[in-house]
């Protein structure tokens, strides 16, 4: 009724806006026409209109411009505008279109009659009267229009159209308030329901209040019984005509006849009555106004409490569980993993725990697959229990458990065993009869052995132990294979670990240095620690060049495992026999950059998912002779340069793209050293940590080497003391060179003028120099290389020849020229006359070869001592 009332004011209203709409539209467009024809035809009929006209165009236009402008306001219309037969306007409130074509209908006026219409011109919409301009003979010789909008004509509506919405509204608004009213009376007479609704609700309500499971009793003020379902009945026990009564005089009892008569509001108050367990509520029913007194709820808890008890054993069980996934494992080490799950036993599951493993399993190895006829020798690896004076084996002890014992049995047949009372199964150590005995006066008397077994591989024992107190129960053995199964996987896990982590690391220190080789230029130390959790790819080398120079290296290769390992010895071994072509620092990175790409490109030929990204590397020169250290690095961490005084800097190297980026060239550095120095190379895995950045890292590098007068081998510990982190998670490669010079007097060096006069000279400088060193043994075979090094370089090159003698572990002579041909060694035949001077060399030197420099070449040759 409410919405049929609201619909018809709506309607009434809506109607009469309609009517007063189409009323005032007609009116307007009325009112609009009227104007404009009345001006049209007041200024086509104006005097001298005709005259003006002849003048033509534009001379009419500007006598007729500002008379039309004045007629138009005076007017109220929108426009006057005067036009020539062929409708070309004279005049139009826009000058800009003077001149222009009207926009209308003419040729009616034409013609001599007048014509209205109704257009949408540029103003909007407008009604538009074009009256003809005739002369004294009655011809056609201008048109006039004048045009009006229509919303410009006012009308009454405006007036109208306020009075008549506000009296709809108020109509509506009073006939809303007026149902509303009504409405609300009747909803809280039936509580918001309907008539169907009520119907619905009373014919069920009996059916619903009877079928639930759970007794209501509702109670007035005066404590009698209003309602009582049919549950609620049974649980009291309640006669059928309980409903009218007290319920004082029902004779239940009195503690909870007291709680439903107290009118306080009870949650969950377990109640014993006829040896049933209720669980009672109570709450008030005036809450929300209705009337005075309380509704009760009762529930047999009987069976909850039960499973209750069983839920709480279950959850505890998954609790267990659960601890058990989260603490064991956390590291892949296998005694650690073993600790792990004592310590969870005995904190939640057992009173003392033990853990037995098969030697293999410790060291990576697997036992052997199969069947057992008896228990093979276990190492004790982790015990826990609540007390620390406990006679069970200590970790480190080795033990064969015998085959009477639950342990043999559960191991070799690789079943749990379950033994509730210790003392009733038997004498298990009859080599050590006291020994059972000391055990079970220890409060160890309940026992579950579970063998730990992964993959069908058999791997050890674990050991539960309990007191009389609370023995061991069937539904726990389960839980104890269930937390043996996933110690188990992770022990396996560990021990796989541990064995290809044993092969990485074999397999690297394979490839590194095994010793470091003779030389006078340095004092070297070296350490490699591998990573805790994988063998990554870092190096470092040390290689003797000709002219007691000493190539020292260090690299690092991305990412860790066997791959990088086997990557790293390719390098390694790359740089070694780069090294033997006596390569600049930065020509040595790049063809070492072009390997790098190379190894990348064959691995993603072979859809090789372990490709290499890149590499790292420094290569640094030393030339004891000079004191010069010329240096490249390639993506690397600059060298740490220990002075003589003790202060320590980082050079200023430029810093090169790491290998396998390629797209830059490398770039090298010469520092000039001191007798005395330390060059420390060293890898990121020293001075880069997942607690603090590499900056941090590498300032307490810097005050770990800021130290006088230690030898390298103490700077090596002082360094890894410092900065060896808990838990090492890359390799750490660390180089320490501490710098020596070349004695000055044993050097000698001198030019040789390019004549081949000069070479008697040279000998004979070079007999007087291993006269002074003591070398008369020498003397014969060096001349013989100098004179044949000397004659070379005077026939084939040009410039000065420069003999440098060095006298070192060996003897070295150089011949440097200006000349950047090498020469070849060849055989000469019979009847050649040359070609035989490097033969010579060749077989009377220990190492001879080529090295160039900026000025062109040196040919050097060493000569072994005797």
């Amino acid at each position: 009724m409410f919405l049929l009332q609201v619909l018809i004011v709506l309607l009434l209203v809506v109607a009469a806006v309609i009517t007063l709409l189409v009323q005032a539209r007609s009116d307007r467009f009325q009112g609009a026409r009227d104007r404009s024809l009345a001006s049209a035809e007041s200024f086509a009929h104006a005097p001298g209109l005709p005259t003006v006209l002849k003048k033509g165009h534009p001379g009419a236009s500007v006598v007729l411009q500002p008379l039309t402008e004045d007629a138009r306001k005076r007017g109220g219309v929108d426009f006057i505008v005067v036009m020539d037969r062929n409708g070309i306007r004279y005049t139009h409130p826009i000058p800009s279109r003077i001149g222009k074509k009207f926009v209308g209908t003419i040729k009616p006026s034409l013609a001599g009659r007048t014509t209205i219409e109704s257009v949408y011109g540029p103003l909007g919409h407008e009604v538009q009267a074009t009256v003809p301009v005739k002369d004294a003979k009655g011809h056609v010789v201008a048109l006039v229009s004048s045009g009006m909008r229509v919303s410009r004509v006012s009308s009454a509506v405006d007036r109208q159209l306020p009075v008549v919405v506000g009296a709809g509204g108020a109509a509506l608004a009073l006939t809303t308030a007026g149902t509303a009213l009504v409405s609300r009376r009747l909803r809280r007479q039936t509580r918001g329901l309907g008539p169907s609704e009520m119907t619905r609700m009373y014919e069920h309500h009996d059916a619903v209040l009877h079928a639930v499971r759970e007794g209501v009793l509702i109670l007035d003020a005066d404590g009698r019984v209003l309602l009582a379902n049919d549950e609620a009945q049974k649980l009291l026990g309640l006669p059928a005509d309980a409903e009218g009564q007290c319920l004082s005089g029902l004779g239940l009892d009195s503690r909870i006849t007291e709680l439903l008569t107290s009118g306080q509001a009870i949650s969950d108050e377990v109640l014993p009555v006829n040896e049933r367990l209720l669980a009672l509520n109570i709450r008030s029913t005036d809450r929300q106004g209705g009337p005075p007194g309380s509704v009760a709820t009762l529930r047999d808890s009987t069976d909850l409490l039960a499973l209750a008890g069983k839920a709480e054993v279950t959850q505890s069980r998954l609790r267990l569980l659960y601890e058990a996934s989260v603490a064991i494992g956390t590291t892949l080490d296998v005694r650690r993993t073993a600790e792990e799950l004592t310590q969870v036993a005995v904190r939640w599951f057992a009173d003392y725990a033990t853990v037995d493993l098969a030697e293999p399993v410790l060291s990576g190895g697997e036992p052997p697959v199969g069947s057992y006829r008896e228990a093979p020798e276990l190492r004790r690896v982790a015990v826990a229990g609540i007390r620390d004076d406990h006679p069970l084996y200590r970790p480190g002890e080795v033990h064969t458990y015998l085959s009477l014992t639950p342990m043999a049995t559960g191991f070799v047949s690789g079943q749990s065993v379950l033994v509730p009372d210790v003392r009733a199964a038997g004498d298990w150590y009859p080599d050590d009869p006291g020994r059972l005995e000391l055990v079970m006066s220890h409060g160890c008397e309940s026992l579950i052995t579970v063998p730990l077994q992964a993959r069908g591989v058999r791997m050890g024992i674990v050991n539960f132990w309990r007191s009389r107190e609370r023995p061991f129960e069937e539904g726990e053995l389960s839980l104890a294979e269930e937390m043996a199964a996933r110690a188990a996987v992770c022990i396996d896990n560990a021990r796989r670990f541990t064995r290809e982590h044993a092969m990485a690391v074999t397999l690297q220190e394979s490839l590194l240095p095994r010793g470091l080789p003779e030389q006078s230029a340095l004092d070297l130390a070296h350490r490699y620690l591998p990573a805790q959790t994988g063998v990554g790819g870092d190096w470092f080398d040390v290689i003797p060049l000709p002219g007691a120079r000493v190539a020292l290296v260090v690299g690092d290769v991305v990412g860790h495992g066997l791959h990088a390992a086997a990557t790293m010895g390719r390098l390694r071994t790359a740089v070694q026999n780069f090294s033997t072509l006596d390569l600049p620092p930065d020509e040595l990175l790049g063809f070492l950059d072009e390997l790098v790409n190379r190894i990348d490109e064959e691995a993603t030929a072979a859809n090789d998912e372990a490709t290499v990204s890149g590499a790292t590397c420094l290569y640094a020169i030393y030339d004891p002779a000079s004191g010069r250290c010329t240096l490249a690095r390639a993506g690397h961490l600059p060298p740490a340069l220990v002075h003589p005084d003790g202060t320590v800097t980082y050079p200023d190297l430029p810093a090169s793209p790491p290998l396998g980026i390629g797209g830059l060239p490398f770039e090298s550095v010469e520092l000039q050293l001191p007798e005395g120095s330390n060059l420390v190379l060293y890898t990121d895995g020293l001075v880069e940590d997942r607690n603090h950045d590499i900056d941090t890292g590498m300032h307490q590098l810097a005050t770990a080497l800021a130290h006088r007068d230690r030898t390298p081998q103490e700077t090596c510990e002082a360094v890894l003391g410092a900065l060896l982190p808990d838990r090492q998670r890359d390799d750490i490669a660390l180089l320490v060179a501490r710098t020596r010079l070349l004695p000055p007097d044993r050097i000698a060096e001198w030019e040789v003028p390019a004549d081949p006069a000069a070479v008697a000279e040279a000998r004979a400088n070079l007999t007087r120099q291993l006269m002074e060193w003591g070398l008369e043994e020498e003397v014969f075979t060096t001349e013989l290389i100098l004179s044949e090094l000397v004659t070379n370089a005077i026939v084939y090159a040009s410039g000065p020849i420069g003999v440098r003698l060095l006298y070192d572990r060996t003897l070295i002579c150089e011949v440097s020229d200006s000349s950047s041909t090498a020469p070849h060694l060849r055989f000469a035949a019979g009847e050649d006359e040359g070609g035989r001077g490097l033969f010579l060399v060749a077989r009377m030197a220990g190492r001879w070869g080529t090295r160039y420099t900026s000025e062109g070449k040196i040919i050097w040759a060493e000569l072994t001592l005797r």
